[in-house]
């Protein structure tokens, strides 16, 4: 219900920027025949039935994923287009108000050329706003036909005072937020497992979020993510989609039930999954931990990690790596409470999959959520790295903001 709540006003205002951009057309071309403004008007109201049914379709029915997809792609871009048009027809409008009040209120007389200001909207500004509208339009746009599986390598050295010398220069994969109920192509997945493991790393980790919800989601991508393999070991966590928090079920014997179908599909993968607990890794006789906890994060997340458990029985190792899928643990527990963590490995923001990375910094809207949100944070002796994830969810695509894998080399300080 929730959701159609949601969409319901999404599309009254969206309704709304149809009428007042569709008038604000006709108004600049006051000479178009009949004929023309027919035409137009069923081109452009044609297209707004067609979305709406299409969504609606999606979000009532179990259509092919495919069709769903771009039906839903096709909204979001249309709303975010045509909201920047309305935005900048709105400013206009405020503007010519404004100098209507003041007309009125100080009785201040027209200048010279008020009759020509007085025109409705002008045929510059019209055209303005379909300018930039065509920003939003062409990146996202570009963001579902390249982004979306543009897989990138992004290395990372990881210096540790105490990390025992045989363990110096091992090299660790991390990928998160897979979210497979959002995939359409199969065969560009696999690209990015191929990329990962042609690193060859002696280590892999994943920091939750298999799926989006529904543990059926991995039918068809097990195969993919049983490809991932490592000589010490690949060690996984989960995120808070894991829990099927944000489904619709029977009972919630059904969905207790399709947390454990997801447990057992790490464990069908090969993977080591960690449930507030830690795994030694040895290497020549040196051994280092790997903890990992379930979801724990800040505000409406579930919060079901257990640091204490995860940590017991670890005071003799020298170096500690934690697994936990929400970075806003790190700040609000790690830093507070467990100082010997040395390194902790997060997901869950995505990056906001939309943003600029550059050499002089990176910039999201996500940031005003999340104070650590991509890539390595330092406080102190501790540190946290934020993988801004291989799927995606809501939006197909990213712009910007590639899917990562992120390769790790341990190096002793």
């Amino acid at each position: 219900m929730g959701k159609f709540i949601g969409l319901s006003i999404i599309w009254l205002l969206l309704l709304a920027f149809d009428v007042y951009i569709y008038k604000a057309v006709l108004n600049i071309y006051p000479a178009w025949s009949a004929k023309r403004k027919r035409r137009f008007a069923q081109l452009w109201w044609g297209y707004t039935a067609v979305l709406f049914v299409g969504v609606l379709l999606s979000m009532s029915f179990g259509i092919k994923l495919s069709f769903r997809t771009v039906f839903l792609v096709a909204f979001f871009i249309t709303f975010m287009s045509k909201l920047v048009w309305a935005l900048v027809l709105l400013v206009d409008d405020i503007r010519r108000g404004t100098f209507f009040l003041k007309q009125k209120v100080v009785k201040q007389q027209p200048e010279a050329n008020a009759e020509k200001n007085a025109i409705p909207r002008s045929e510059f500004l019209v055209k303005a706003g379909m300018a930039l509208a065509a920003v939003p339009l062409s990146s996202l746009t570009w963001g579902v036909v390249s982004g979306a599986y543009d897989y990138r390598i992004r290395r990372q050295v990881l210096t540790l005072e105490n990390l025992p010398r045989e363990f110096d220069g091992i090299k660790i994969a991390q990928i998160s937020d897979v979210h497979s109920g959002s995939f359409y192509n199969k065969k560009a997945v696999l690209g990015g497992v191929e990329m990962m493991m042609a690193e060859k790393p002696e280590l892999a980790f994943f920091t939750g979020d298999l799926v989006n919800g529904k543990a059926g989601e991995m039918r068809d991508y097990q195969d993919i993510f049983a490809k991932i393999k490592a000589p010490l070991g690949v060690y996984s966590v989960l995120g808070n989609h894991d829990y099927g928090m944000y489904e619709k079920w029977k009972n919630e014997a059904e969905r207790v039930k399709n947390i454990e179908d997801v447990k057992n599909t790490h464990g069908i993968m090969g993977w080591n999954l960690l449930m507030n607990e830690h795994r030694r890794v040895k290497v020549d006789g040196a051994e280092i931990g790997i903890l990992g906890i379930e979801n724990w994060g800040i505000g409406r997340f579930p919060k079901f990690g257990k640091m204490e458990e995860a940590v017991k029985d670890t005071d003799d190792l020298a170096v500690k790596l934690l697994l936990s899928h929400d970075p806003s643990q790190w700040r609000a527990q790690v830093l507070k409470d467990y100082p010997q963590i040395d390194v902790s490995f997060a997901g869950h923001t995505h990056g906001g999959q939309f943003g600029v990375e550059t050499g002089y910094g990176n910039w999201s809207p996500v940031q005003y959520i999340y104070n650590e949100w991509d890539g390595l944070y330092r406080e102190g002796k501790q540190q946290l790295y934020v993988n801004v994830g291989y799927g995606f969810l809501g939006y197909p695509g990213r712009v910007g903001i590639l899917p990562e894998i992120t390769i790790f080399e341990l190096k002793r300080g």
